[in-house]
């Protein structure tokens, strides 16, 4: 795998070289009407123009002019004497190979000073865009919301609405309240039917209670109360 993108790497770099070389511009210096020469306006010319890192100078001129590579301050004041670097013959190509500005003057006598002279601004060049590398996508991780296959499972909690308590028999009257004539409050209900209450002035066998309803009652009375609470939890049930 590595090797893999090394190469591809390699062959990126290599074909942005090869791209760049045929992009490379070559700028005739004055052309197409002009030249070298004191007769061309040569900034007008190069702002007419657009200099990239790559692209290639190309002065043609006759043997009474040369070309000098100058500083800002030689430019300026028209000065030859410390040139960065002097080409002569009738046809120089000088390479643009860093941005930043670049300037030349004629060293002829007097040309300078006539308009012989130019100033380029070298722009960088774009960057090549980088490589795209594949690389094997690595599995998803698990959603939040999907429930782990060993999470523990909670036990079910028996709702205490569903809960029935078994009924609980009625109390007998306690023997005291039976036995005291003073109680004036009639006695509790019961089913099936409901006691009148006692004179106040009967004897002690009739301000007994009745006696309790037989088991045919009882069965019937249990089945009723049954009935009623299967009525009410009927809805519950079935949510």
């Amino acid at each position: 795998m590595a090797l893999m993108v090394r190469t591809l790497m390699m062959s990126v770099a290599l074909i942005s070289m090869v791209v760049g070389s045929a992009m490379a511009a070559n700028h005739t210096v004055g052309g197409p009407n002009g030249g070298w020469d004191t007769s061309t306006n040569l900034q007008s010319w190069a702002s007419s123009e657009t200099f990239m890192v790559g692209d290639n100078l190309i002065f043609t001129y006759s043997p009474m002019h040369d070309v000098n590579e100058v500083s800002k301050a030689d430019y300026d004041s028209c000065t030859s004497a410390n040139p960065l670097s002097t080409n002569s013959g009738g046809n120089s190509v000088v390479p643009l190979t860093a941005a930043g500005k670049r300037y030349f003057i004629c060293g002829t006598m007097g040309h300078c000073s006539m308009g012989m002279k130019l100033q380029v601004n070298v722009l960088a060049a774009a960057a090549p865009p980088p490589a795209a590398v594949s690389t094997t996508p690595s599995s998803p991780a698990p959603s939040p919301s999907t429930p782990s296959a060993t999470a523990p499972v909670a036990a079910p909690v028996n709702s205490p609405a569903l809960e029935i308590a078994p009924a609980l028999p009625a109390a007998a009257p306690s023997k005291a309240t039976a036995e005291s004539p003073a109680a004036a409050s009639p006695p509790a209900l019961d089913f099936p039917g409901t006691i009148s209450p006692a004179p106040a002035g009967g004897d002690r066998e009739s301000q007994l209670p009745p006696p309790l309803p037989s088991s045919a009652n009882k069965v019937n009375v249990v089945a009723a109360a049954f009935a009623f609470i299967f009525f009410m939890l009927a809805p519950i049930l079935r949510l």
